[in-house]
């Protein structure tokens, strides 16, 4: 049951995705550009003297360092497999979701060091520098992970503790006498 929900999702994100990019071709020929600061971003390929892109990735208290590198799909976490490191396939599968996005599953080896926060907040933080770095190498990607929303950090983090209370918001006992 929960395999078929993971498939339709991103069915509707690769649906969705496609959408996106036929219809931005229409739009792009009607634009006319007025002067020099009204165009958009151009977005350029970013490569270091090894061929890879680097890329941090950040989600809760977690923070990803990332290369990605043309290779045969091979991912290592922390000096680990990405298949031992998360051991847990929701976790395996949040941090192949900008591969199976892009459709560039086992085209590329990634290499990340993780740390702080738990290891969903990591797996979260991976996907967040995969996708970065997936459109530092190859800018054309940028369209799919945006509209999928991978390129976004997501900015939830623990609500601070406040006095007076047992936590965030849960108060203490209350005694009538």
């Amino acid at each position: 049951m929960a395999t078929t929900t993971r498939k339709s999702t991103l069915t509707g994100i690769k649906a969705a995705v496609k959408e996106a990019a036929v219809s931005t071709p229409a739009q792009d020929e009607v634009k006319v550009v007025t002067s020099a600061t009204d165009e958009a971003p151009k977005h350029e390929r970013k490569v270091d003297d090894f061929g890879r892109s680097y890329a941090t990735g950040k989600r809760k208290n977690a923070i990803a360092r990332v290369w990605i590198k043309p290779g045969n799909g091979k991912i290592s976490v922390n000096g680990r497999d990405v298949a031992v490191y998360f051991a847990r396939p929701v976790l395996q599968m949040i941090v192949n979701q900008p591969f199976s996005v892009a459709d560039r599953a086992g085209q590329f080896d990634v290499v990340c060091l993780v740390n702080g926060g738990g290891l969903s907040g990591q797996a979260g933080a991976v996907k967040h520098g995969i996708s970065k770095a997936l459109t530092y190498f190859e800018p054309a990607l940028r369209a799919p992970l945006k509209v999928a929303k991978f390129l976004t950090r997501d900015s939830r983090v623990v609500e601070r503790k406040k006095y007076g209370r047992a936590k965030a918001r849960k108060r203490f006992q209350f005694s009538k006498r």
